[in-house]
Protein backbone atom coordinates (compact mmCIF):
# COMPACT_ATOMS: atom_id res chain seq x y z
CA UNK A 1 0.00 0.00 0.00
CA UNK A 2 1.43 3.38 -1.03
CA UNK A 3 1.72 6.19 1.51
CA UNK A 4 -0.59 9.18 0.97
CA UNK A 5 0.75 12.28 -0.75
CA UNK A 6 0.96 15.04 1.84
CA UNK A 7 -0.26 17.66 -0.65
CA UNK A 8 -3.56 15.75 -0.95
CA UNK A 9 -4.45 16.84 2.60
CA UNK A 10 -6.15 20.13 3.37
CA UNK A 11 -5.29 21.87 6.64
CA UNK A 12 -8.18 20.36 8.68
CA UNK A 13 -7.20 16.81 7.57
CA UNK A 14 -3.56 17.48 8.35
CA UNK A 15 -4.54 18.83 11.77
CA UNK A 16 -6.69 15.75 12.44
CA UNK A 17 -3.77 13.48 11.53
CA UNK A 18 -1.41 15.34 13.86
CA UNK A 19 -3.98 15.21 16.65
CA UNK A 20 -4.31 11.45 16.15
CA UNK A 21 -0.53 11.20 16.44
CA UNK A 22 -0.75 13.01 19.79
CA UNK A 23 0.99 16.15 18.56
CA UNK A 24 0.11 19.65 19.79
CA UNK A 25 -2.31 21.67 17.67
CA UNK A 26 0.26 24.19 16.41
CA UNK A 27 2.30 21.49 14.66
CA UNK A 28 -0.18 21.32 11.77
CA UNK A 29 0.25 25.04 11.08
CA UNK A 30 4.04 24.68 11.25
CA UNK A 31 3.95 21.87 8.68
CA UNK A 32 1.46 23.75 6.49
CA UNK A 33 3.62 26.86 6.41
CA UNK A 34 6.71 24.76 5.80
CA UNK A 35 5.08 23.17 2.75
CA UNK A 36 3.46 26.22 1.17
CA UNK A 37 5.45 29.23 2.42
CA UNK A 38 8.97 27.86 2.94
CA UNK A 39 8.49 25.41 0.04
CA UNK A 40 10.22 22.60 1.93
CA UNK A 41 10.22 19.39 -0.11
CA UNK A 42 11.41 16.75 2.38
CA UNK A 43 10.76 16.06 6.09
CA UNK A 44 14.44 16.71 6.87
CA UNK A 45 13.98 20.37 5.93
CA UNK A 46 11.45 20.90 8.75
CA UNK A 47 14.13 21.95 11.24
CA UNK A 48 11.49 23.48 13.53
CA UNK A 49 10.01 20.03 14.23
CA UNK A 50 11.30 17.35 16.62
CA UNK A 51 13.33 14.62 14.94
CA UNK A 52 10.78 11.97 15.96
CA UNK A 53 7.99 13.85 14.20
CA UNK A 54 10.10 14.34 11.06
CA UNK A 55 10.78 10.60 11.00
CA UNK A 56 7.08 9.80 11.35
CA UNK A 57 6.21 12.22 8.55
CA UNK A 58 8.76 10.48 6.33
CA UNK A 59 7.25 7.09 7.16
CA UNK A 60 3.58 8.06 6.89
CA UNK A 61 3.58 10.45 3.90
CA UNK A 62 4.94 10.71 0.40
CA UNK A 63 6.37 14.13 -0.41
CA UNK A 64 6.44 13.66 -4.18
CA UNK A 65 4.40 11.95 -6.90
CA UNK A 66 6.08 13.79 -9.77
CA UNK A 67 9.33 12.47 -11.17
CA UNK A 68 10.88 15.01 -13.59
CA UNK A 69 11.96 13.25 -16.80
CA UNK A 70 13.05 16.15 -19.00
CA UNK A 71 12.97 19.94 -18.89
CA UNK A 72 13.42 21.91 -22.10
CA UNK A 73 13.79 25.64 -22.64
CA UNK A 74 12.59 27.67 -25.60
CA UNK A 75 15.26 29.34 -27.71
CA UNK A 76 14.33 32.77 -26.33
CA UNK A 77 14.67 31.50 -22.76
CA UNK A 78 11.20 32.75 -21.83
CA UNK A 79 9.41 29.37 -21.67
CA UNK A 80 10.30 26.10 -19.97
CA UNK A 81 8.41 22.82 -20.20
CA UNK A 82 8.87 19.86 -17.87
CA UNK A 83 7.70 16.32 -18.50
CA UNK A 84 6.87 14.41 -15.31
CA UNK A 85 6.02 10.78 -14.74
CA UNK A 86 3.46 9.93 -12.07
CA UNK A 87 3.97 6.90 -9.78
CA UNK A 88 2.04 4.70 -12.25
CA UNK A 89 4.21 5.92 -15.14
CA UNK A 90 1.55 8.18 -16.66
CA UNK A 91 2.94 11.41 -18.15
CA UNK A 92 2.00 15.02 -17.57
CA UNK A 93 3.59 18.25 -18.75
CA UNK A 94 3.79 21.64 -17.02
CA UNK A 95 4.95 24.94 -18.49
CA UNK A 96 6.52 28.05 -16.95
CA UNK A 97 6.29 31.29 -18.92
CA UNK A 98 8.31 34.39 -18.10
CA UNK A 99 6.80 37.78 -18.90
CA UNK A 100 8.02 41.26 -17.99
CA UNK A 101 6.14 41.41 -14.71
CA UNK A 102 4.62 37.94 -14.42
CA UNK A 103 5.79 34.40 -13.85
CA UNK A 104 2.94 32.26 -15.13
CA UNK A 105 2.52 28.51 -14.82
CA UNK A 106 0.36 26.42 -17.12
CA UNK A 107 -0.60 23.33 -15.12
CA UNK A 108 -2.28 20.01 -15.93
CA UNK A 109 -5.27 18.42 -14.23
CA UNK A 110 -5.29 15.09 -16.10
CA UNK A 111 -2.87 12.81 -17.88
CA UNK A 112 -4.25 12.97 -21.39
CA UNK A 113 -7.77 14.24 -22.04
CA UNK A 114 -11.16 12.72 -22.88
CA UNK A 115 -12.52 15.71 -24.82
CA UNK A 116 -10.90 14.76 -28.15
CA UNK A 117 -10.54 18.26 -29.62
CA UNK A 118 -9.08 17.53 -33.03
CA UNK A 119 -6.38 20.23 -33.08
CA UNK A 120 -5.07 19.49 -29.57
CA UNK A 121 -2.13 17.14 -29.00
CA UNK A 122 -3.44 16.19 -25.54
CA UNK A 123 -6.83 15.33 -27.01
CA UNK A 124 -5.06 13.21 -29.63
CA UNK A 125 -3.46 11.23 -26.75
CA UNK A 126 -6.79 10.24 -25.24
CA UNK A 127 -7.66 10.10 -21.55
CA UNK A 128 -5.33 8.26 -19.15
CA UNK A 129 -6.38 9.40 -15.67
CA UNK A 130 -7.32 12.29 -13.38
CA UNK A 131 -4.68 13.87 -11.18
CA UNK A 132 -5.25 14.15 -7.46
CA UNK A 133 -5.41 17.61 -5.91
CA UNK A 134 -1.92 17.05 -4.50
CA UNK A 135 -0.51 16.10 -7.90
CA UNK A 136 -1.94 19.33 -9.32
CA UNK A 137 -0.42 21.32 -6.44
CA UNK A 138 2.98 19.64 -6.75
CA UNK A 139 3.43 21.06 -10.27
CA UNK A 140 3.14 24.56 -8.80
CA UNK A 141 5.53 23.80 -5.96
CA UNK A 142 8.11 22.35 -8.36
CA UNK A 143 8.37 25.62 -10.27
CA UNK A 144 7.87 27.79 -7.17
CA UNK A 145 11.04 26.26 -5.71
CA UNK A 146 12.95 26.94 -8.95
CA UNK A 147 11.77 30.55 -9.04
CA UNK A 148 12.62 31.04 -5.35
CA UNK A 149 16.25 30.18 -6.13
CA UNK A 150 16.20 33.11 -8.57
CA UNK A 151 14.58 35.44 -6.03
CA UNK A 152 11.25 35.27 -7.86
CA UNK A 153 7.81 33.77 -7.26
CA UNK A 154 4.80 32.42 -9.11
CA UNK A 155 2.42 35.26 -9.94
CA UNK A 156 -0.26 33.60 -12.09
CA UNK A 157 -1.57 30.10 -12.79
CA UNK A 158 -3.53 29.08 -15.86
CA UNK A 159 -5.25 25.72 -15.58
CA UNK A 160 -4.86 25.07 -19.29
CA UNK A 161 -2.34 22.24 -19.46
CA UNK A 162 -3.20 18.61 -20.08
CA UNK A 163 -6.80 17.69 -19.43
CA UNK A 164 -10.23 19.30 -19.03
CA UNK A 165 -10.24 20.87 -15.53
CA UNK A 166 -14.01 20.64 -15.12
CA UNK A 167 -13.83 16.90 -15.93
CA UNK A 168 -11.78 16.69 -12.71
CA UNK A 169 -13.69 19.42 -10.89
CA UNK A 170 -13.30 18.44 -7.24
CA UNK A 171 -9.55 17.87 -7.35
CA UNK A 172 -8.91 20.98 -9.45
CA UNK A 173 -10.83 23.33 -7.16
CA UNK A 174 -9.44 21.69 -4.03
CA UNK A 175 -5.93 22.33 -5.36
CA UNK A 176 -6.72 25.98 -6.06
CA UNK A 177 -8.27 26.39 -2.62
CA UNK A 178 -5.09 25.09 -1.00
CA UNK A 179 -2.83 27.33 -3.10
CA UNK A 180 -5.12 30.27 -2.31
CA UNK A 181 -5.07 29.58 1.47
CA UNK A 182 -3.96 32.74 3.38
CA UNK A 183 -2.10 30.47 5.83
CA UNK A 184 -0.26 28.80 2.96
CA UNK A 185 0.89 29.96 -0.46
CA UNK A 186 -1.50 32.94 -0.47
CA UNK A 187 -1.99 33.11 -4.25
CA UNK A 188 -5.00 35.36 -4.81
CA UNK A 189 -8.05 33.76 -6.45
CA UNK A 190 -7.93 36.25 -9.33
CA UNK A 191 -4.45 35.03 -10.21
CA UNK A 192 -5.99 31.73 -11.37
CA UNK A 193 -7.69 31.11 -14.72
CA UNK A 194 -9.55 27.88 -15.44
CA UNK A 195 -10.17 26.95 -19.06
CA UNK A 196 -13.01 24.62 -20.06
CA UNK A 197 -14.37 23.39 -23.38
CA UNK A 198 -17.82 24.05 -21.97
CA UNK A 199 -19.06 21.40 -19.53
CA UNK A 200 -22.33 23.10 -18.69
CA UNK A 201 -23.15 21.39 -15.36
CA UNK A 202 -19.70 22.37 -14.05
CA UNK A 203 -20.07 25.95 -15.29
CA UNK A 204 -23.37 26.15 -13.42
CA UNK A 205 -21.78 24.73 -10.28
CA UNK A 206 -18.87 27.15 -10.61
CA UNK A 207 -21.34 30.04 -10.87
CA UNK A 208 -23.22 28.89 -7.77
CA UNK A 209 -19.97 28.80 -5.78
CA UNK A 210 -19.41 32.52 -6.54
CA UNK A 211 -15.65 32.14 -6.89
CA UNK A 212 -13.28 34.95 -7.84
CA UNK A 213 -11.28 32.63 -10.13
CA UNK A 214 -11.19 33.69 -13.80
CA UNK A 215 -13.15 31.55 -16.26
CA UNK A 216 -12.14 30.93 -19.87
CA UNK A 217 -14.21 29.08 -22.46
CA UNK A 218 -12.52 27.29 -25.38
CA UNK A 219 -15.01 28.18 -28.10
CA UNK A 220 -13.14 28.17 -31.47
CA UNK A 221 -16.29 28.28 -33.63
CA UNK A 222 -19.55 30.23 -33.66
CA UNK A 223 -21.89 27.65 -35.19
CA UNK A 224 -22.65 24.10 -34.14
CA UNK A 225 -21.66 22.38 -37.38
CA UNK A 226 -18.13 23.79 -37.35
CA UNK A 227 -17.64 23.55 -33.59
CA UNK A 228 -18.83 19.92 -33.45
CA UNK A 229 -16.33 19.03 -36.18
CA UNK A 230 -13.49 20.34 -34.00
CA UNK A 231 -14.76 19.89 -30.43
CA UNK A 232 -16.84 16.70 -30.09
CA UNK A 233 -18.25 17.91 -26.73
CA UNK A 234 -20.36 20.40 -28.71
CA UNK A 235 -22.68 17.56 -29.74
CA UNK A 236 -23.56 17.13 -26.06
CA UNK A 237 -23.49 20.80 -25.08
CA UNK A 238 -24.32 22.86 -28.20
CA UNK A 239 -23.49 26.54 -28.50
CA UNK A 240 -26.94 27.92 -27.62
CA UNK A 241 -27.00 25.96 -24.35
CA UNK A 242 -23.39 26.88 -23.59
CA UNK A 243 -24.05 30.59 -24.15
CA UNK A 244 -27.09 30.43 -21.91
CA UNK A 245 -24.96 28.92 -19.12
CA UNK A 246 -22.17 31.47 -19.61
CA UNK A 247 -24.58 34.41 -19.61
CA UNK A 248 -26.10 33.07 -16.39
CA UNK A 249 -22.59 32.85 -14.94
CA UNK A 250 -21.77 36.47 -15.79
CA UNK A 251 -25.11 37.69 -14.43
CA UNK A 252 -24.68 35.76 -11.19
CA UNK A 253 -21.01 36.60 -10.56
CA UNK A 254 -20.63 39.92 -12.43
CA UNK A 255 -17.31 38.55 -13.70
CA UNK A 256 -16.03 38.79 -17.25
CA UNK A 257 -15.55 35.58 -19.23
CA UNK A 258 -12.72 35.05 -21.69
CA UNK A 259 -13.44 33.16 -24.90
CA UNK A 260 -10.47 31.38 -26.47
CA UNK A 261 -10.24 31.00 -30.20
CA UNK A 262 -7.43 29.20 -32.05
CA UNK A 263 -7.42 30.81 -35.49
CA UNK A 264 -7.20 28.15 -38.22
CA UNK A 265 -6.58 29.50 -41.71
CA UNK A 266 -9.73 29.57 -43.86
CA UNK A 267 -11.62 27.50 -41.29
CA UNK A 268 -12.59 29.69 -38.33
CA UNK A 269 -10.66 32.88 -39.13
CA UNK A 270 -13.22 34.08 -41.70
CA UNK A 271 -15.25 37.30 -41.54
CA UNK A 272 -18.39 35.12 -41.44
CA UNK A 273 -17.22 33.45 -38.21
CA UNK A 274 -16.24 36.81 -36.72
CA UNK A 275 -19.70 38.27 -37.40
CA UNK A 276 -21.39 35.17 -35.95
CA UNK A 277 -19.19 35.40 -32.85
CA UNK A 278 -20.01 39.08 -32.41
CA UNK A 279 -23.72 38.21 -32.51
CA UNK A 280 -23.25 35.45 -29.94
CA UNK A 281 -21.45 37.72 -27.48
CA UNK A 282 -23.57 40.86 -27.95
CA UNK A 283 -24.15 42.53 -24.59
CA UNK A 284 -22.13 39.94 -22.67
CA UNK A 285 -19.35 40.76 -20.21
CA UNK A 286 -16.73 39.07 -22.36
CA UNK A 287 -13.26 39.25 -23.85
CA UNK A 288 -12.02 37.23 -26.82
CA UNK A 289 -8.47 35.88 -26.87
CA UNK A 290 -7.47 34.83 -30.36
CA UNK A 291 -4.24 33.00 -31.08
CA UNK A 292 -2.95 31.58 -34.36
CA UNK A 293 -3.24 27.79 -34.24
CA UNK A 294 -0.28 26.01 -32.71
CA UNK A 295 0.82 23.07 -34.90
CA UNK A 296 0.39 19.46 -33.76
CA UNK A 297 1.32 16.19 -35.49
CA UNK A 298 -2.25 14.90 -35.61
CA UNK A 299 -3.97 17.89 -37.24
CA UNK A 300 -3.40 19.22 -40.75
CA UNK A 301 -4.93 22.69 -40.28
CA UNK A 302 -2.69 25.74 -40.66
CA UNK A 303 -2.32 28.81 -38.49
CA UNK A 304 -3.97 31.99 -39.68
CA UNK A 305 -1.90 34.84 -41.07
CA UNK A 306 -1.26 38.08 -39.10
CA UNK A 307 -3.42 39.96 -41.60
CA UNK A 308 -6.40 37.61 -41.20
CA UNK A 309 -6.03 37.69 -37.40
CA UNK A 310 -6.11 41.50 -37.44
CA UNK A 311 -9.17 41.49 -39.70
CA UNK A 312 -10.96 39.07 -37.34
CA UNK A 313 -10.09 41.29 -34.35
CA UNK A 314 -11.27 44.44 -36.13
CA UNK A 315 -14.70 42.97 -36.88
CA UNK A 316 -15.18 42.06 -33.20
CA UNK A 317 -14.02 45.47 -32.00
CA UNK A 318 -16.33 47.20 -34.46
CA UNK A 319 -19.15 45.32 -32.70
CA UNK A 320 -17.89 46.47 -29.27
CA UNK A 321 -16.39 43.07 -28.37
CA UNK A 322 -13.02 43.31 -26.64
CA UNK A 323 -10.40 41.20 -28.42
CA UNK A 324 -6.68 40.63 -28.12
CA UNK A 325 -4.30 38.60 -30.28
CA UNK A 326 -2.07 36.47 -28.11
CA UNK A 327 1.58 35.98 -28.88
CA UNK A 328 2.46 32.34 -29.38
CA UNK A 329 5.00 31.09 -26.85
CA UNK A 330 7.29 28.05 -26.70
CA UNK A 331 6.46 26.64 -30.13
CA UNK A 332 10.00 25.34 -30.64
CA UNK A 333 9.59 23.06 -27.61
CA UNK A 334 5.91 22.18 -28.21
CA UNK A 335 4.90 24.13 -25.10
CA UNK A 336 2.15 26.22 -26.69
CA UNK A 337 -1.59 25.90 -26.08
CA UNK A 338 -2.81 22.55 -27.39
CA UNK A 339 0.70 21.13 -27.84
CA UNK A 340 1.21 19.26 -24.56
CA UNK A 341 1.44 15.52 -25.11
CA UNK A 342 3.40 12.43 -24.18
CA UNK A 343 6.75 13.51 -25.56
CA UNK A 344 10.11 13.14 -23.90
CA UNK A 345 11.74 16.08 -25.64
Amino acid sequence: MTTPLIYDLDLPKLAATLKYWGEPKFRATQIWQGLYQNLWATPDEFSNLPKKLRERMAAEFSFSHLAPVTSVNSSDGETQKTLFHLPDGRPIETVRMRYEKRRTLCISTQSGCAMGCVFCATGQMGYLRNLSSGEIIEQVLFYARQLALEGEQVTNIVVMGMGEPFHNYNATLAAIDRLNDPEGMKLGARRFTISTVGLIPSIERFADEQRQINLAISLHAADDELRSSMLPINKRYPIADLMKAVRAYTEKTHRRVTFEWALIREVNDTPEQAYKLAALLKGMLAHVNVIPLNPTDGFKGQATTPERAEAFKTILENHHIECSIRIRRGLDIQAGCGQLAQKTG
